[in-house]
């Protein structure tokens, strides 16, 4: 069990010690009765969902940018485990569920990169868990739970008090203030989150404190949240393409089908055997492509998130407001997973196996190999992520002015703590097809059923012949690496309001500086393995057959549905403990510098900005808005290191390299609001906006496939996008409660960042040579648009029934043709709901369609369109208690992604990732006193 004592939870305490004390001397010297006290302290506030749907709508009405609001109540009706979901009924909004959860939100069909995610106005730092992530600014929505929340603002408009940085949309998270309670309070709710593909369930539980003074001038809330759920993804992968010419003529120094290997019992290279209609057809489609393996895929993890807020604020006076907020978020994503895999594009054990061959479209959807490469990798992680966020503001709120000066700090720190990876081979006769739904069949014995058949390898051995002797050529048995990642974030702001007479009735200033800091660290070793010592079986790590509902929803997969897997703890421990190790070897140390590639994954980037901004508000004969300029200075240094001896590079022949950006930008806006009648409003809004570049991009890593020949790098020399916004809404509340509203948009973009592809000369590894390699780097790929139109419909009625729909357009794409990454071109969300006096209703249906993600080994990944239906009931047993039954994912919707190559019709062959990971249910119990 983890402990952790930091500042806040000292904090706590004191707090709580406080409050209870406060409430023990009012206890002694109560108030003189008073009839209005009593009433106001019996009366019980119920805020349901019609309530809350009006206040996001007068939220709306009454703004002067183009905003759409999600309250309180909303997000606790809403089937969600995190506030991502939670939004995701507001138009334009969409999510990526690459792991089942929502963890990355696109607005108005931009990159999550180019959105930026605000708590109570000021950045939290965030961390991934996963260790192929790469430190960036999309926010890890994972982490937050929607009980903290008191409503959520979308910005699709900006405003020049805002920070920039958004060229979608910003989100706006607000916590409860305590002075805005009606009493004390203690609400929360404890329940049980059960998943149908794994067959079980976790607890969870939240609590809030809410008091305040008899006085009304001092209060706190104190919230506590805890949760623990168990992920299952099961699914079918490939981990790159491989062409008709690499089947030809080798790839990476390898084999190929006229490139036998060496038969060394005759002393002569092995038979042709992939001769006559094989040759033949590979010969006259050489640019067809296809998967490069065929895995059945096996991920488990579970997620233990433990969340405490605070919030103190205080009021001397009527015009001074002091509040202070702090949030500790403490979460866990241990990880497993396990991949079984015919590894037929394998530069030296698989390419030149092929005996049949067929090809549909460009895409070689069918293969036969002979005694070809099969592998099995179980890789464990232990992962961590936790937030902490300090937050200070001081308000002066005159008639005639206003001042504040605010600041905080927010640090993240995640990644992956360990990686033990273990890695088994075998060779068999197998066919793969990805005509229909992919199929993996082996001819003869059926490796995937057999732990004995998977060993370690242990390499060859050298002169001697014994592998009793040093000079033993070792094999790969894995590694040992850890990626830590860090994010960290100071402010320092003040803003100054004058208010007049007159239809420019406020101007503000204001001034900021941030510093940010992120970075990551990788280091590690690889498994040197030894025929007898280290080239141990599967067998011997506790083979057990996967469970029976594995791949449940998929068909027709032939041998890919069955096959074992083995206790994952029990490999780490024979790796971790030596017992690999030949007599002569001793137990590696891992270490950023023991390989290049973890070298060039080791960066920081440092970022400061100073910004200023102007900002008059207006309002006069039914027309209202703002306009202003915000400047911005920003200054960025990667550092990172480069070898400085050569092609092979020692620990001691690295040095630290710097390079140093710095830009300014002016940024002013418009907001236009018109009152056309006393149910329409119009609106129009003109921005000039920036997003910054990830800071991932911003780095100078770089990692190499040495058998593939692909890799990918940063860019430490970017600019930031740069857009030109414009957006007109019209929106006609026609009952109470209701509204029909539609939004045009476009943006203009400049100075895009697309990852595109690239040959670079770099030192190969596994050949001791220079080689080509095909490497994806972000670059600024010149200018983009995206444009688009929203429309949404809200309508409640007196028999208790109501509905929210939206649809949402948007064309995004680069000058060259390029597509933009996240952008679906339609997304759609009905939402109808039922509330009486003691049962409550909600059913929510999203769909989106394909969008483009990113560029891996050389291939545009594409997520193929899904859906999702939620739906929630809940009965109310009296003022104070409620049961709710929650379902998420109800349709088990399968997660699709595939390689798209320009030129062929059936890319979406090209499977690179299908994945299923279950059907979400979770009972509660709200309380509220």
């Amino acid at each position: 069990m983890k402990h952790r004592k930091t500042v806040l939870s000292a904090a706590i305490v004191t707090c709580l010690g406080f409050a209870v004390h406060a409430q023990a001397q009012e206890a002694v010297a109560p108030a003189a009765p008073n009839t209005a006290d009593a009433s106001e302290l019996d009366r019980v506030v119920v805020v349901g969902i019609r309530g809350s749907l009006k206040q996001a709508i007068d939220t709306k009405r009454d703004a002067d940018s183009i905003i759409d609001v999600v309250t309180a109540e909303d997000v606790g009706k809403f089937p969600a485990t995190n506030v991502a979901e939670a939004i995701t009924i507001i138009p334009g909004v969409t999510i990526d569920k690459a792991f089942g959860q929502g963890e990355k939100v696109s607005i108005l069909g931009t990159d999550p990169a180019l959105n930026r995610t605000l708590l109570n106005g000021q950045t939290m730092a965030s961390a991934d868990w996963f260790i192929s992530d790469q430190p960036g600014r999309t926010f890890n929505y994972s982490l937050l739970a929607p009980q903290l929340v008191n409503k959520v603002e979308v910005y699709k408009s900006p405003e020049a008090h805002i920070d920039e940085g958004s060229v979608g949309g910003t989100v706006i998270i607000s916590t409860r203030k305590p002075l805005d309670l009606e009493k004390t309070t203690i609400s929360g709710q404890i329940g049980y989150l059960y998943n149908d593909r794994i067959e079980d369930g976790d607890p969870q539980a939240s609590v809030l404190f809410g008091w305040k003074n008899q006085a009304e001038n001092f209060g706190l809330i104190l919230t506590a949240q805890s949760s623990e759920e168990g992920i299952r993804r099961d699914g079918i992968e490939s981990y790159g393409t491989v062409t008709a010419l690499d089947y030809r003529d080798g790839l990476g120094g390898g084999g190929s089908v006229n490139n036998r290997p060496m038969d060394w019992g005759i002393g002569a290279p092995k038979p042709q055997i992939c001769v006559d209609a094989c040759e033949d057809t590979l010969q006259n489609n050489l640019t067809a492509v296809g998967p490069n393996s065929l895995s059945a895929h096996y991920f488990e993890q579970t997620r233990k998130r433990d969340t405490v807020s605070l919030a103190l604020q205080f009021k001397p006076t009527d015009k001074l407001d002091i509040e202070f907020n702090a949030l500790d978020v403490s979460a866990d994503y241990d990880n497993m997973s396990h991949s079984m895999f015919a590894f037929m594009g394998n530069a030296w054990n698989g390419l030149m196996n092929l005996t049949d061959v067929t090809v549909d479209g460009g895409v070689i959807t069918r293969g036969t190999f002979d005694n070809a490469l099969v592998v099995y990798d179980l890789i464990n992680r232990q992962a961590t992520v936790d937030t902490d966020s300090y937050d200070l503001k001081a308000t002066w709120n005159d008639e005639r002015w206003f001042a504040s000066a605010h600041v905080g700090r927010s640090k993240a720190t995640g990644g992956t703590g360990r990686q033990v990876y273990g890695e088994f081979l075998n060779w068999s006769d197998y066919t793969y097809d990805i005509s229909g739904n992919p199929t993996l069949t082996f001819s003869g014995s059926n490796p995937f059923t057999d732990p004995s058949a998977f060993q370690i390898d242990g390499g060859w051995a050298g002169a001697s012949g014994s592998p009793e002797n040093s000079d033993w050529n070792t094999g790969w048995g894995g590694n040992i690496v850890f990626k830590p990642t860090w994010d960290e974030e100071k402010y320092a702001q003040v803003d100054f309001g004058v208010r007049f007479d007159s239809p420019i009735y406020q101007v503000r200033f204001g001034a900021k500086r941030r510093e940010h800091e992120t970075g990551q660290r990788m280091g590690g070793v690889s498994l040197a393995t030894v025929a007898g010592y280290g080239n141990a079986l599967a067998s011997e790590f506790d083979p057990r057959p996967l469970p029976s509902n594995y791949l449940s929803g998929f068909h027709n997969t032939g041998d890919l549905a069955n096959r074992f897997t083995i206790d994952g703890w029990a490999l780490a421990d024979y790796i971790l403990s030596g017992d690999w190790l030949a007599p002569w070897q001793t137990m590696p140390e891992p270490g950023t510098f023991n390989d290049p590639s973890f070298v060039s994954n080791t960066w920081t980037v440092t970022e400061d900005v100073n910004a200023a901004y102007a900002q008059a508000d207006y309002s006069w004969n039914g027309l209202r808005g703002n306009f202003g300029v915000r400047f911005v200075q920003t200054e960025s240094n990667s550092l990172g290191w480069q070898c400085t001896t050569g092609t092979v590079c020692a620990a001691d022949g690295y040095e630290q390299i710097s390079v140093r950006k710095k830009y300014n930008n002016v940024l002013p806006n418009l907001n236009v609001a018109y009152d056309l009648a006393n149910d329409v409003v119009l609106r129009a809004s003109a921005a000039k906006v920036i997003a910054r570049p990830n800071y991932g991009d911003m780095s100078n890593y770089l990692w190499l496939g040495p058998q593939t020949l692909t890799g990918g790098g940063g860019n430490p020399d970017l600019d930031p996008y740069e857009s030109n916004n414009y957006d007109f809404s019209a929106e006609w509340y026609f009952n109470e409660n209701s509204i029909l509203a539609g939004t045009v948009f476009y943006k203009d973009v400049s100075n895009y960042i697309l990852s595109t592809t690239g040959l670079e000369t770099h030192f190969n590894q596994s050949t001791g040579s220079d080689s080509q390699f095909v490497i994806s780097r972000p670059r600024n790929a010149g200018s983009a648009s995206i444009k688009g139109f929203s429309a949404a419909f809200q309508q409640t009625f007196d028999n208790g029934l109501g509905v929210l729909a939206n649809y949402t357009y948007a064309d995004a794409e680069a000058d060259n043709g390029d597509q933009l990454p996240f952008s679906s071109k339609s997304q759609v969300n009905i939402s109808p709901f039922f509330e009486g006096d003691r049962w409550t209703a909600r059913v929510t249906y999203s769909w989106r369609s394909k969008y483009y993600t990113q560029v891996d080994r050389g291939n545009y990944l594409v997520t193929d369109d899904y859906d999702s239906l939620d739906a929630s009931l809940s009965f109310k047993i009296n003022d104070r208690l409620s049961l709710s039954l929650d379902g998420m994912n109800l349709l088990d919707t399968e997660y699709y992604t595939y390689a798209e190559v320009p030129g062929i019709a059936n890319t979406e062959k090209l499977v690179r990732g299908s994945y299923r990971t279950g059907r979400r249910y979770m009972a509660s119990l709200r309380f509220q006193f």
